[in-house]
């Protein structure tokens, strides 16, 4: 008969773990950026859109090559996907994680507002501006605005 371990696991979260969600939150930014659907992803990777809905979501985690993957069709390095981390989700890691494993809110998350997609559009569209000169313009414009509305 083997003996059982007695030692207490960490409890890793298989589902919305913070690291897993702040990726795929880097995954929607730029395939969004790109002007790219969830349907056009997953094709291109031979997926559904509802996985690629599930990855963004940070539901399912995304294996190292289907990561590679990802970043071939973005056009990104695998290090995109991890720049921004807050330090919240860097203590989150199951590496990092107690037997008092307390999730973080998912107001956290959604609070975030790089991953809106009013802001995702706003990005995309100003990118789509092919002139240099007008783009660098318009951004003088909303600063000076949002200067102007915030009592800068």
């Amino acid at each position: 008969m083997e003996k059982k371990s007695k030692e207490k696991k960490i409890p890793f979260a298989t589902k919305n773990n913070a690291i897993d969600i702040h990726v795929g939150k880097r995954v929607r930014l730029r395939r969004t950026l790109l002007g790219m659907s969830q349907e056009q992803l997953g094709v291109t990777l031979d997926l559904t859109s509802q996985q690629v809905q599930k990855y963004e979501s940070g539901a399912n985690r995304i294996s190292a090559s289907r990561l590679w993957d990802i970043s071939q069709v973005l056009d990104v390095t695998i290090g995109y996907f991890f720049e921004d981390m807050s330090s919240e989700t860097k203590l989150a890691s199951p590496r990092k994680v107690s037997i008092n494993f307390k999730k973080i809110p998912n107001e956290y998350f959604e609070s975030d507002p790089v991953v809106r997609r009013e802001t995702l559009e706003l990005v995309r569209t100003y990118y789509s501006i092919s002139e240099p000169e007008v783009r660098k313009r318009l951004s003088e414009i909303i600063k000076s605005v949002a200067g102007m509305i915030n009592g800068e």
